[in-house]
């Protein structure tokens, strides 16, 4: 699902790793807007902050020894920071702890990952836009519990996609403009750490003194708008440890678009059956070939899209599941979040691209959607002929002249309305031509048009 794509490479190890230096970063910066770090410290520290200067593996293997990757990285970080300028390296990670910078990064990733979901949510619908209109009018057998119900539009089902479409982009918006925060809370969310180094003295060997230089409240707020502006993040409410509404927002969100993307690739593996065959994804010559079988043409791209709906809803309710915190930090449950929001973030991201991909090469194959109109000889139309002879017939005989006229029809194989023809009841009533207006499929579509227009002026 993820590979080759740019959401790939947004959400990978070295990602999460430049993500976790970004912060500390970001961090400096803050601090030294507020003057309790020199700014050429924090200068060295963004300077140093790459992730190809640190070992990645050896990062790995000794976040098992602490439960999480954060402290390695800081003695690694630090000693490449000393390498560079060593007086700035006693400013690294400065009165902060591991949850502030691992949880920031996570929002960095999550940023940097729904941007690029968000513009192929955006591609994928003007595409869709452009179906919908192109077939406004383009008449298909709707289906209702697998079988043919009314005729409907192929535009209308296109423009159906398209509102499941902007209704993702709107919840990633909302997620993008006010739902990442920078994390900042210290060890136990009281920001103590950070306190403690505003009211440092400036000097290494000058006396300490413990009445409070800076008031606390005014510098929380200071550090965190500082903060959040220094990474792009929004500025949270208050620390959230233990208060994971971002990560369950962000699942929430991705969930509603993998599953929304999974219904478009649900429809079009079904509207590409071999006996359907109203829809042919696109793509080069070889693709969704079978290994046993030559003849054979599968739907990748709607395939990749239901496998990622049936998978991110699933991470996403382990994600909201860890809303259950103890005490100030979880032991495990936070742990758990991190594998989930990568693979959700993935699959979603890959799903996004893979929809532009199907949308704007989608084949519409509209003499087939004529040809299967037809196989039940006019009896999609059922409901309006009901509709039309209960004016002369009352409901319950025109009821029963159509029960047994469908019943003759599809013995017989001949049209509904031929069969209609002949029944004594209508005799002066109806002609054969006005019978045979009457069970045309392209004249019972309803609002189809209509809701297509509404629908493209959103």
């Amino acid at each position: 699902m993820r590979a080759g794509t740019p959401v790939e490479a947004a959400v990978g190890d070295r990602a999460w790793l430049q993500a976790m230096l970004d912060a500390e970063a970001a961090l400096a910066r803050a601090q030294a807007r507020l003057g309790t770090v020199p700014a050429p410290a924090a200068a060295a520290i963004t300077a140093a902050a790459r992730a190809d200067r640190l070992d990645l593996r050896r990062l790995a293997l000794e976040a098992r020894e602490t439960a999480n990757p954060v402290v390695g990285l800081v003695k690694a970080f630090t000693a490449v920071v000393a390498a560079d300028d060593p007086a700035a390296a006693r400013y690294v990670h400065r009165g902060s702890t591991s949850q502030d910078v691992l949880d920031t990064a996570a929002m960095l990733v999550a940023d940097r990952a729904l941007r690029l979901v968000r513009a192929d949510l955006e591609r994928t619908a003007e595409a869709l836009a452009r179906l919908a209109a192109r077939h406004r009018d383009t008449v298909m057998a709707g289906r209702t519990l697998a079988l043919h119900a009314v005729p409907t539009t192929f535009g209308l089902k296109a423009a159906g996609w398209r509102s499941l479409v902007l209704d993702a982009a709107e919840r990633v918006d909302r997620v993008l403009r006010d739902g990442l925060p920078v994390a900042l809370g210290g060890a136990a969310g009281t920001l103590a750490g950070y306190l403690a180094h505003a009211d440092a003295p400036t000097g290494p060997d000058g006396p300490v003194d413990l009445v409070h230089p800076v008031d606390p409240g005014g510098y929380a707020d200071a550090l965190a708008e500082a903060f959040a502006a220094e990474t792009g993040l929004a500025r949270p409410r208050l620390p959230w440890h233990a208060l994971r509404t971002p990560i369950a927002d962000l699942a929430a969100a991705l969930a509603f678009t993998a599953g929304a993307l999974g219904k478009i690739g649900l429809d079009v593996q079904t509207l590409a059956r071999t006996e359907i065959a109203e829809l042919a994804e696109p793509g080069p010559p070889g693709r969704g070939g079978s290994s046993a079988m030559p003849h054979k043409r599968n739907p990748v791209l709607a395939t990749l899209l239901r496998s990622a709906a049936l998978q991110v809803p699933v991470l996403a309710a382990a994600l909201t599941q860890c809303l259950g915190v103890e005490d100030e930090r979880s032991a495990g449950g936070w742990h758990a979040e991190w594998l989930l929001l990568r693979e959700c973030l993935r699959l979603t991201g890959g799903s996004a691209h893979t929809a532009v991909e199907l949308a704007e090469g989608l084949r519409v194959r509209a003499d087939r959607m004529r040809d299967n109109l037809a196989l039940t000889g006019g009896g999609i139309v059922s409901e309006r002929v009901a509709a039309v002879l209960g004016r002369t017939l009352g409901p319950a005989g025109a009821r029963q002249l159509l029960t047994e006229a469908a019943a003759t029809a599809e013995r017989s194989g001949r049209p509904l309305s031929a069969v209609l023809a002949e029944a004594p009841e209508l005799d002066g009533r109806l002609t054969a031509g006005a019978l045979e207006r009457l069970c045309d499929p392209a004249h019972y579509t309803g609002a189809a048009g209509p809701l297509v227009d509404r629908a493209l002026k959103e």
